[in-house]
């Protein structure tokens, strides 16, 4: 059990934030992460994970250099089961501290009995994933993220760190090519998630994902292409 210590939300400065990418810019990953415990403590640390398509990849990172580090899952309760199963077995396998969040109960049956992922995916998402995780956004300076520029436009526009509302986001794979990480997915044997030998390479909601390439099976025939979590 961690001991967690209050520590005052830092708001950092545009010249500080500018600092910091000049600093984590020429490392490799393990050193972004391992600096960003010179930088931060644990506890002014929010990570969080899908348990999604090669979530393994980063997990494995962080549990190598800090024990301690927290990983917040949005249960959204759409989840495909094999999502479900393969986030127990990364807890498993790298003795991971997760914790599930989810939505209000009332505000979850509403899109249930909606079926508002049809209608309005946006607000599905808002309801059943931004908002659980706003709350506790409130208690953490830094939230790190997994994204990587080749994933998305939008992605390919981000630096390390990036000040988004009052937290600040840290992408410690951001510059990882999708080779280098299949490499180092190899060489450690990391487990995939069950769905990708299924031909899903992004796996988000069981209603709003297909199979497909890269991110082109989520939210499909609909120009959306995030939930709202990263924007």
């Amino acid at each position: 059990m961690i001991d967690e210590i209050a520590y005052p939300k830092r708001i950092l400065t545009e010249e500080e934030i500018n600092i910091l990418n000049k600093k984590y810019q020429p490392l490799s990953v393990d050193q972004r992460i391992n600096e960003l415990y010179h930088d931060f403590d644990v506890n002014e640390v929010m990570l969080t994970s899908s348990f999604a398509a090669t979530s393994a990849f980063l997990l494995k990172l962080f549990a190598d250099i800090n024990k301690q580090q927290e990983v917040f899952f949005i249960d959204t309760g759409y989840h495909f089961p094999e999502t479900l199963d393969y986030k127990e077995e990364l807890s498993r396998k790298y003795n991971l501290n997760v914790k599930s969040i989810s939505a209000l109960k009332e505000e979850h049956a509403f899109t249930t009995k909606d079926e508002t992922w049809k209608k309005n995916p946006d607000f599905c998402c808002s309801i059943n994933k931004v908002r659980p995780l706003e709350i506790i956004k409130e208690n953490y300076s830094v939230w790190v993220s997994g994204l990587m520029e080749w994933q998305s436009d939008h992605r390919s526009t981000l630096n390390i760190f990036e000040q988004r509302g009052e937290i600040l986001k840290f992408y410690p794979l951001l510059d990882v090519s999708k080779e280098r990480r299949d490499s180092y997915i190899k060489k450690h044997q990391l487990p995939f998630h069950p769905l990708v030998e299924k031909g899903y390479h992004s796996i988000g909601c069981s209603h709003c994902t297909v199979p497909g390439e890269d991110r082109s099976g989520r939210w499909n025939n609909n120009p959306k292409t995030e939930c709202g979590l990263h924007l």
